[in-house]
């Protein structure tokens, strides 16, 4: 088995890779943040070959799972991800269960489990929509690498209470804290209630991925991209946050608020640019 690899046969231990340590520890933050409940949420990290190989014989595939998606964009290419029906909690205390170490077919209408998912587990269910949330988000920005999905508990709790325009969405929680509008300013997307691990909510995320890194799932979570894992899950904290004080005053008399015109000046000064059609100044 690979954790069992030793030096003297040419590999590092693969429980020493810093990417199967980073999914561990992750999995394991945001299930204590009371975000990934029983076996809610997903995570897919786009890897380099020479990184996997020093930890994982990428020359002996366990075996061969067929994709009902062809994605060609990616062959060839390095994941781990997480695996379906898999707890968060679990994760840290045995990674080669819940996780699993992926390359995709030359033809990209399968994968190759190079390492993990141990007796016959398979990939997250939303393994479409990770995929064709990779290759958008590849195209605007090289960079990147991260996929992370999680039942962050205000965001989910403010799509009941508050108007699903993404323009309006973004513009309230750009309201609920100083740096929001500096953090994300290309702002949030939503779309409609879709049955999650179809490929049409898989095409509807990606779809917006082409201009944003987070996309809203109402009633159900929230799916942020990033080129690390820290900037990624920094982004959906700033937005679970900004969300939390939304709660916390909604419905209540506001007597102050940030106004356009200071969400205009944070950007100038911070140098980035607001999202168009939000900002009345």
């Amino acid at each position: 088995m690979a954790t069992k690899m030793i030096e003297s046969a040419g590999y590092i231990s693969s429980v020493e890779a810093p990417f199967i340590k980073e999914m561990s520890e992750i999995t394991h933050h945001m299930w204590m943040q009371g975000w990934d409940e029983l076996n809610g949420g997903n995570i897919s990290y786009l890897l380099d070959e020479e990184e996997v190989a020093k930890y994982i014989n990428v020359l002996k595939p366990l075996r061969t799972i067929n994709l009902n998606f062809p994605v060609t964009e990616l062959a060839g290419k390095y994941f781990i991800v997480t695996g379906s029906g898999k707890y968060f909690r679990n994760v840290i205390k045995d990674p080669e269960a819940n996780l699993g170490v992926l390359r995709v077919s030359g033809n990209g209408d399968s994968v190759e489990v190079l390492w993990g998912l141990r007796n016959g587990a398979v990939p997250t269910s939303e393994l479409a929509s990770h995929f064709m949330s990779h290759i958008e988000r590849l195209k605007v920005d090289p960079t990147h690498r991260i996929v992370l999905h999680t039942h962050a508990t205000n965001v989910i709790a403010m799509t009941f209470t508050h108007d699903l325009d993404e323009l309006k969405f973004t513009k309230t929680l750009w309201e609920m804290c100083t740096e929001c509008i500096v953090v994300f300013p290309d702002g949030v997307s939503v779309i409609p209630w879709i049955v999650p691990g179809s490929s049409e909510i898989g095409r509807k995320t990606a779809n917006k991925m082409k201009d944003h890194r987070i996309v809203i799932w109402p009633h159900h979570g929230i799916f942020g991209t990033g080129s690390t894992m820290d900037s990624t899950f920094g982004l959906i904290e700033t937005v679970e946050k900004a969300a939390i004080v939304y709660n916390l005053v909604a419905g209540k008399e506001i007597k102050q608020r940030i106004t356009d015109q200071q969400l205009s000046d944070l950007a100038k000064a911070f140098n980035v640019t607001p999202k168009a059609g939000i900002l009345e100044v």
